[in-house]
């Protein structure tokens, strides 16, 4: 009986010096969840737009009374809006803008007679597909777009008068690509180039047959985001 008391004590002795030990070795700490807000582009959106623009026609090789530029050279400026849809890091969208275009070439001579062609605005609505990496989208993007063009001129002075003036709005096809970049929740920045075709169509009432247009533009732009949609979040250890 003697022994069976001295085991059973030492066994609980042990059990509790054990606990003890137990208790007073330090824990490891756990890992806790960082919760990083992303930046979500979804939403609507409206801003301005200015940069350089380049027309292209084929002016230059028609057989006219004096020698006259197919090709010009002048500022662009205008609004935007639109909208994008954000999934995952897929950035989907519509897009609408209209600006001035500035471009304009003549010629003639010292009696007053001249022929002359511009283009002073032109739109356009485009789709946009675009990767978001955060903060920075690329993006490219292609729709319809259009665009005046005006031919007028004076022929026959001093001794007769003979002004003519023919103006068309131009429908065609754009295609594009730029990079965007959220400065803020709400602002961002953009730089993009924009390619159009007008096709060939005739003048008519000058007349010339088979007048081709082509535009690039260069531009740099600000939106405000209307609302950017709910943010995405991700989870680091």
């Amino acid at each position: 009986m003697r022994k069976i008391f001295l085991a059973t004590a030492a066994a609980i002795t042990f059990g509790a010096s054990a606990q003890a030990a137990d208790l007073a070795s330090p824990r490891m700490p756990i890992a806790t969840a960082v919760v990083v807000p992303v930046f979500n582009w979804t939403g609507f959106y409206g801003g301005l737009n200015i940069g350089v623009g380049f027309v292209n026609t084929n002016l230059g090789g028609f057989v006219l009374p004096f020698p006259l530029s197919g090709s010009g050279t002048g500022i662009v400026a205008g609004a935007q809006i639109g909208y994008n849809h954000q999934i995952n890091n897929l950035v989907v969208g519509l897009e609408g803008d209209l600006g001035y275009f500035g471009v304009s070439r003549r010629a003639g001579d010292g009696a007053g007679n001249f022929i002359a062609w511009r283009t002073q605005w032109d739109a356009s609505i485009r789709a946009r597909l675009g990767i978001a990496v955060d903060r920075t989208l690329l993006y490219v993007t292609g729709g319809v777009a259009f665009a005046d063009l005006r031919i007028s001129g004076v022929a026959g002075q001093p001794i007769a008068f003979f002004p003519f003036a023919e103006s068309q709005t131009r429908v065609g096809w754009t295609l594009g690509a730029g990079i965007e970049h959220a400065v803020t929740q709400n602002w961002t920045v953009r730089a993009e180039y924009l390619y159009a075709n007008y096709g060939r169509r005739d003048f008519p009432t000058i007349p010339l047959a088979g007048v081709r247009m082509e535009t690039h533009k260069f531009r740099v732009g600000i939106n405000y985001l209307f609302s950017t949609g709910p943010s995405a979040v991700v989870a680091r250890y």
